[in-house]
């Protein structure tokens, strides 16, 4: 079994959807997605769980590859407020659901070992080539993140792909120690920086498990959709989704996931005829 951890709200069901189809199309072994949600409309209306009915479909797609997968919906707003709620690091430069992977030690009957993954992230090879990546020693493997490595540290990696070791994490007090960082000091990249700084010893993966530019390579396992630096025709940043089909074939040149995609298309249609009745 491949234990997965997405965290998400409503707004960003499509890439799920997308994630978990590319991941079922190429890994055969049960899959067991733990999704966290929580209903944070305090700060946005926009910032409310994922619904039932879309976790309904998600398990839909996992089990049409195999009826032994799950997708497990884990409302985790009690828990977010009590550990980060209104800290000074809620107005992440992204949303506050990134925070949301510092909570993993506190999954009811938490596995061993967990992979977790941004939503906006496609699968382009069998996850468990990634998945069963030896870290007994180390509390997680990750990838260097493509521009903090230069910018920041050598060893600064992208929290957007963690392979978790949850026994060494549990020793170490990672996490736990990462949310009080959180809580105390204004970090540039919140729990990523938070991650970096806490960490007693991790394991720096090729580029080909967290994949943040070039999607077209024969080995990549793992294709990251996330905001890229540009500098023609001028300095700027292009933040495309693999759920946009459109701009990824327009801007971003991609085609790697067109089935996929396809695919998804289906699915989204079906859910909204019914939604309709």
């Amino acid at each position: 079994m491949v234990e997965i951890l997405l965290c998400g709200n409503r707004k960003v069901f499509d890439g799920a959807l997308t994630q978990l189809i590319s991941m079922t199309n190429r890994t055969k072994e049960v899959l067991h997605v733990h999704l966290m949600t929580m209903d944070l409309s305090r700060l946005n209306p926009d910032y409310v769980c994922m619904t039932e009915e879309q976790i309904s479909l998600l398990n839909q797609v996992v089990r049409k590859k195999n009826p032994d997968s799950l997708v497990e919906r884990l409302d985790v707003t009690e828990w977010y407020e009590r550990e980060l709620g209104g800290c000074i690091n809620e107005g992440t430069y992204c949303t506050p659901y990134t925070l949301l992977r510092l909570l993993a030690d506190e999954i009811p009957k938490v596995p061993d070992k967990l992979l977790y993954l941004d939503i906006d992230i496609m699968i382009a090879d069998d996850i468990r080539k990634l998945f069963d990546i030896d870290i007994t020693d180390y509390e997680y493997a990750a990838v260097k993140e493509k521009y903090g490595c230069w910018l920041i540290r050598p060893d600064y990696f992208n929290a957007g792909m963690l392979l978790l070791n949850m026994v060494k994490i549990r020793e170490t007090g990672l996490l736990v120690r990462a949310r009080e960082l959180i809580r105390s000091k204004k970090l540039l990249f919140a729990d990523q920086s938070a991650l970096y700084q806490c960490t007693t010893k991790k394991l720096l993966l090729p580029r080909r498990y967290n994949e943040q530019s070039k999607f077209d390579r024969e080995d990549t396992v793992v294709c990251h959709f996330c905001k890229r630096l540009m500098f023609r025709p001028y300095p700027h940043t292009e933040n495309y989704k693999q759920w946009q089909v459109e701009e990824i074939h327009r801007y971003l040149h991609c085609h790697t996931f067109d089935r996929d995609l396809e695919e998804y298309q289906v699915w989204k249609q079906d859910m909204e005829r019914r939604m309709k009745r």
